[in-house]
């Protein structure tokens, strides 16, 4: 199956690492290759911006369109929701949207974790993603 992760940018060590393990069972899995820099230590110049001007960088890389077609191109996404900025298995808004794009088409949605209990828990829902609670073997 090919698969897109989708996440906070700040897991991108997790996105890697979940990435290698998806490989592992058989799964096509491609990242962004800004993220797989920064996982290595690379592009601290991403990491600093991202900080600072996040939406500029964004424009300037294309990072939404380039998410919009790797999940069109895939046949699931898997969403690594971690504990971020005191929210347990947190969802934020950019992430939102991608599991948007893919329940619109059609796409499979699975998350790592629970849904995070924050004021779009039900448009979560209503998306009707699989909670994998860590087992990677639940997704097919």
């Amino acid at each position: 199956m090919k698969i897109t992760i989708v996440s906070s940018s700040v897991f991108v060590k997790q996105m890697v690492d979940y990435r290698d393990k998806l490989i592992a069972l058989g799964h096509i899995v491609d990242l962004h290759p800004h993220y797989v820099a920064q996982a290595a230590g690379e592009r601290s110049d991403l990491v600093e911006r991202t900080m600072t001007e996040h939406a500029l960088l964004k424009k300037e890389y294309d990072y939404i369109r380039y998410h919009y077609n790797e999940i069109v191109d895939s046949d699931a996404i898997l969403v690594l929701n971690f504990d971020k900025n005191g929210i347990k298995n947190y969802i934020g808004g950019n992430t939102l949207m991608e599991i948007g794009f893919a329940h619109v088409h059609y796409k499979k949605i699975f998350l790592l974790n629970p849904i995070p209990e924050i004021n779009y828990e039900e448009e979560i829902k209503a998306m009707e993603p699989v909670v994998i609670n860590g087992d990677l073997s639940l997704i097919v």
